[in-house]
């Protein structure tokens, strides 16, 4: 189902994070791509969410997508959980790792976290995914700075090696659309 007249606005600069999108959601929607400047409020990736997507409803006067990431290490308390960008610009993967070699429990969740809101005053909400893992050396090239060192459950392989076809079925970031677009496809049925 698609509806080309009243595209879905995706608000993001990442032009991989599009790429990711427009994949795992297939024809269910027809997006448009905005490279807004939105606030950041300091919050749990939900928080962040939830603000960012009102910001932008606001700011286009429309309905929005947005998206945010969270990398949570069970053994510091869910830390760099939504801050995982900061912490990778300024310390790198190698810092991440190095922080976490003083601990033995070196599991960690991906999180995903999409907000639609359906316009200015309209509650976001949200569609969550989580990926379980461990934090291992970095292995393989990503294009999302922290794939190189979450290693998937199960699969012995980090999200930076794995094949794009494979990852885009099984990721955070599938699980969380996956949600959003049963609810997308439900919530324009015809009554």
């Amino acid at each position: 189902m698609t509806d080309s007249d009243n595209p879905l606005i995706l608000v993001t600069g990442n032009k991989n994070k599009v790429l990711e999108v427009k994949a795992i959601l297939g024809p269910t929607a027809t997006l448009e791509v905005l490279d807004i400047n939105l606030p950041e409020i300091q919050g749990s990736v939900e928080e962040i969410t939830r603000e960012k997507c009102r910001a932008a409803a606001e700011t286009i006067g429309g309905p929005v997508l947005v998206e945010d990431s969270a990398l949570e290490m069970r053994a510091l308390g869910g830390l760099p959980g939504a801050y995982v960008k900061a912490f990778v610009e300024t310390i790198g993967n190698e810092g991440l790792n190095r922080i976490l070699s003083a601990f033995d429990d070196k599991s960690a969740e991906a999180v995903c976290t999409f907000g639609y809101s359906q316009g200015p005053g309209h509650e976001p909400l949200l569609f969550q995914g989580r990926l379980q893992g461990r934090i291992v050396p970095a292995r393989g090239v990503s294009s999302f700075g922290w794939e190189p060192i979450f290693e998937v459950e199960g699969e012995g392989v980090t999200l930076a090696e794995m094949e794009v076809g494979k990852k885009n079925g099984l990721s955070h970031r599938f699980k969380a659309l996956v949600k959003f677009r049963e609810w997308f496809l439900g919530a324009r049925r015809p009554v």
